[in-house]
C-alpha cells in the first residue's frame, strides 16, 4: 500500500514513521488552537501538516436535539451525528476545528465516485465515513463530521426537501459545536454529551443536496459557520423543479422525500408528504414552501467564506443555481472562490483531484485553523477551456461583462436559419416553428444551418476574434401561440470544431479507472484509497454551453402562470444559466429557439406552433470581446451540408440531486 502526498508516492511504512517522528516535535499550534488555550490572536504562516494518529482517532456518536418536532411524536427530534477526531489534540488541552458534511445519503444511496456509505461496528461505533475527509484532514488536527439528516439512517424526524428541518438538521449541530445546543449519547435518553473538544469553528462541504444544506444553513447567519464549499449545490429548490414555471421532471419533492426517508420515516411522516404535494402544484407557480427553500433571498445573511464548484454542463442542478447564488453573495460583499469545470454534476475530486486535495487544504488552513496563507488574496476563479485544461481569473464573472452585448435575429436566405448581429430585424419579420416534445437541444444544434420545422436559429458569421461569455444572459422574446399553452426554450451554440467532455454520457465527463491514489490515511473499514478517473472526451462539431426555459404563461410575472390566447403575441424574457465559455476566432455563435427541450424540461398539454416577432426578439448576453469578434456582417449560413456532429441528447434523469 503506498500513501499519496504533495511530493508523491511513498511506503506506509515511511508514512507511519514520518507521523510518529512529526507527533514527538515541538509543534507551532495552529491559531486557533492558541487562541484557544492562551486568547493569543497573532497570525501563524505555513500549513497543517499529518502529525496525529489516524488509527488510535477517537470514533464516536451523538444525537443533537433539534428543538423541533417534525415527525408529530411530542418529542423533539434529535439527528444523529458521526464523529471522528484525533486523540492528541483533547489530550493535550487544545480545541480543533470542524469539517462537516450533512447528507440524506449515508444509507440510501451512498457518498461519491464509488456509492461509499457509512458502516458501523458491533458496538454501533462508526467504521467507514465515507470520502476523503476523514483521512486526509484528521490527521492534521480537524475533526469530520457527518450528520445524518432528520429522516434518515439514524435520525429522528422526516425528510422536508430543503425546507426547516433539513437545514435545522445541520444548524443545529453548527450549534452544539459551539455550545448553543444539547447532545446526547442515545437516540432517546441518554446521558447530556457536550463538545468540549471543538473550538467551534465549522466548515460545511458536500455535493449536490450536502452542498444544498450548507447553502441552507449559511443563509440563516448562525455564527461559528466560517466557510462552505457547495459542490453542484441547489440555491433554490423551486429553481430545481421548475424554470419560470416550465416543469423540469415529471415529480415533485414528496418523491425525493420518500426516496431518501428511512423505512421508518416513511412510516411517520405522511402528513409531511402530504404537505410537499400541496405545497408544489405541478402548475409551475411560486408558493410558500418555495419561498421557505429559496437561500438567495437570504443571502445578506451569510457570514461565512463561500468556495463555490460547479459543472457548466451540470444538467441535474442546473447552472443557474450557482449563478443567482455567486451574484447574490457578491451584492453583499461575501468573500468567495469559484471553480466551474467542463463536467456534468461531478465532484472536483474526481475531475481534478491532484490540484483539488491541495486547495481544499489550503482554504481550511485558512478559514478555519487560521493560517496566513494568502488563499483569500489568490486568483478568485478557475475555469476548465478544454479538458484538463485550465485557466485563472482575479475575478468572476470577468470585467467588463456587467453592461450586456445585445444581439439580434434577423431572417435568412432559409426558413428557420437566420442570422444573428447587432442589427434590428425589421418591422414585419418572423419565424415560425411546432414544438416537437421528441427533441432536443442537440437536435436543434446539429441542425443549426438547416431548416427544420422544430425551432429557429440565427447565428452569427465566422468571429473574427474570440469571443467569451462570462456570468448569466437573458433572451426576450416575442411570440404568438397556436394553443392555450406553450413551453419556450433558448440555448447558446458554439458552432465549430472541438474537444469537450462527454457531459451527455454515463460519467457526466469522467471516465472511472481501476487503479487508486490514497489521499491520507487508512485503517481496517476505512481506506483512504480511491478510483482514479481521465476525462472522457469526445470530438464535436457544435456545443450547447448556455441555456433557458420558460412557460410561456409567465410572461406577467415569473412566478405564475396564465392561460394563453391563441393568435396573441406574448412577450416574455428567459434567464439564461451562468457559465463561462469562449468561441473561438472561426467559429460562430449561434441562438436557438425552441419549444420542449426533450429531457430537460417538460412538454406543455398542447403541441402549438410559434411565431416569433424577430423586430422584439433580443439576446442580452454579458460577452467580452464583442466589438472585435462581431465586426464581420452576419451572412445566412444556410447549407445543404448534413447534420453537425455532436453528443448524444441529455439523458432524461431522476429528480435526485446526486444520487451516487
Amino acid at each position: 500500500m503506498t500513501i499519496r502526498t504533495r511530493l508523491g508516492r511513498i511506503p506506509w511504512q515511511a508514512f507511519v514513521v514520518a507521523a510518529t517522528a512529526a507527533l514527538l516535535a515541538v509543534l507551532l499550534p495552529p491559531a486557533d488552537s492558541a487562541r484557544a488555550t492562551t486568547g493569543e490572536t497573532r497570525a501563524v504562516t505555513g500549513e497543517s501538516r499529518p502529525v496525529y494518529s489516524y488509527d488510535r482517532a477517537i470514533r464516536e456518536s451523538v444525537w443533537v436535539d433539534t428543538k423541533i418536532d417534525g415527525d408529530s411524536d411530542g418529542r423533539t427530534d434529535r439527528v444523529a451525528v458521526d464523529i471522528v477526531r484525533p486523540r492528541e489534540p483533547a489530550q493535550q488541552g487544545r480545541r480543533i476545528p470542524v469539517i462537516m458534511d450533512a447528507s440524506p445519503y449515508y444509507s440510501c444511496c451512498g457518498r461519491g465516485n464509488e456509492s461509499q456509505k457509512k458502516t458501523y461496528g458491533a458496538d454501533g461505533r462508526p467504521v467507514q465515513f465515507p470520502l476523503f475527509y476523514d483521512n486526509y484532514f484528521v490527521p492534521r488536527g480537524y475533526a469530520t463530521v457527518l450528520v445524518d439528516l432528520a429522516g434518515t439512517n439514524r435520525s429522528d424526524g422526516c425528510v422536508d426537501v430543503g425546507g426547516r428541518s433539513d437545514v435545522q438538521s445541520a444548524k443545529a449541530v453548527v450549534d452544539w459545536l459551539a455550545g448553543r445546543a444539547r447532545a446526547y449519547d442515545a437516540r432517546t435518553g441518554g446521558k447530556r454529551v457536550t463538545a468540549d473538544w471543538s473550538n467551534g469553528r465549522t466548515g460545511m462541504i458536500g455535493k449536490s443536496y450536502d452542498g444544498t444544506v450548507a447553502n441552507g444553513v449559511a443563509a440563516t447567519g448562525v455564527p461559528n459557520l466560517k466557510t462552505i464549499v457547495p459542490i453542484g449545490a441547489i440555491s433554490s429548490w423551486y429553481d430545481y423543479y421548475f424554470s419560470q414555471g416550465a416543469p423540469l421532471y415529471d415529480s415533485g419533492p414528496e418523491w425525493l422525500s420518500d426516496y431518501v426517508e428511512s423505512p421508518a420515516a416513511r412510516d411517520r411522516c405522511a402528513a409531511v408528504q402530504k404537505q410537499l404535494v400541496d405545497g408544489a402544484p405541478r402548475n409551475g407557480d411560486w408558493t410558500d414552501l418555495w419561498s421557505a427553500r429559496d437561500y438567495v433571498k437570504d443571502a445578506r445573511k451569510v457570514k461565512a467564506s463561500v468556495f463555490v464548484v460547479h459543472g457548466m454542463q451540470d444538467l441535474n442542478v442546473r447552472t443557474k443555481h450557482f449563478g443567482q447564488w455567486w451574484d447574490a453573495l457578491a451584492k453583499h460583499g461575501v468573500e468567495r472562490k469559484i471553480w466551474l469545470s467542463q463536467t456534468g454534476h461531478v465532484d472536483p475530486f474526481d475531475f481534478r483531484r491532484e490540484d483539488w486535495v491541495p486547495a481544499l487544504h489550503r482554504w481550511f488552513d485558512h478559514y478555519l485553523m487560521g493560517y496566513e496563507n494568502g488563499v483569500d488574496r489568490a486568483p478568485m476563479a478557475d475555469i476548465e477551456r478544454a479538458p484538463g485544461e485550465w485557466s485563472t481569473d482575479r475575478v468572476w464573472p470577468a470585467p467588463g461583462t456587467a453592461a450586456r452585448t445585445t444581439l439580434r435575429p434577423g431572417t435568412g436566405d432559409a426558413p428557420g436559419v437566420g442570422v444573428l448581429g447587432s442589427r434590428p430585424a425589421p418591422s414585419g419579420a418572423t419565424e415560425t416553428f411546432t414544438d416537437d416534445p421528441k427533441l432536443s437541444e442537440t437536435d436543434w444544434a446539429a441542425h443549426a444551418d438547416q431548416p427544420t420545422a422544430e425551432k429557429a436559429a440565427f447565428s452569427t458569421a465566422p468571429l473574427a476574434a474570440p469571443l467569451r461569455l462570462s456570468g448569466s444572459g437573458k433572451v426576450t422574446v416575442t411570440a404568438t401561440p397556436s394553443t392555450a399553452t406553450a413551453h419556450l426554450s433558448a440555448v447558446l451554440v458554439d458552432l465549430g470544431p472541438a474537444t469537450i467532455r462527454d457531459y451527455a454520457g454515463q460519467g457526466e465527463g469522467i471516465t472511472t479507472l481501476d487503479r487508486r491514489t490514497c489521499w491520507g490515511a487508512s485503517r481496517d473499514g476505512d481506506s483512504a484509497c480511491f478510483k482514479e478517473t481521465a476525462p472522457d472526451t469526445e470530438k464535436v462539431q457544435q456545443t450547447v454551453f448556455s441555456r433557458g426555459w420558460a412557460d410561456l404563461g409567465t410572461y406577467a410575472d415569473p412566478h405564475k402562470g396564465r392561460p394563453l390566447t391563441p393568435g396573441k403575441p406574448y412577450t416574455i424574457t428567459l434567464d439564461l444559466a451562468a457559465t463561462d465559455h469562449v468561441v473561438p476566432a472561426g467559429h460562430r455563435l449561434a441562438l436557438i429557439v425552441g419549444g420542449t427541450d426533450a429531457g430537460l424540461i417538460d412538454p406543455p398539454s398542447t403541441r402549438p406552433t410559434l411565431t416569433l416577432d424577430l423586430s422584439r426578439t433580443k439576446a442580452e448576453l454579458p460577452l467580452t470581446g464583442a466589438a472585435h469578434a462581431l465586426s464581420g456582417t452576419p451572412k445566412a449560413p444556410h447549407t445543404g451540408a448534413g447534420p453537425l456532429a455532436g453528443l448524444d441528447a441529455p439523458r432524461l434523469g431522476r429528480p435526485v440531486p446526486d444520487a451516487r
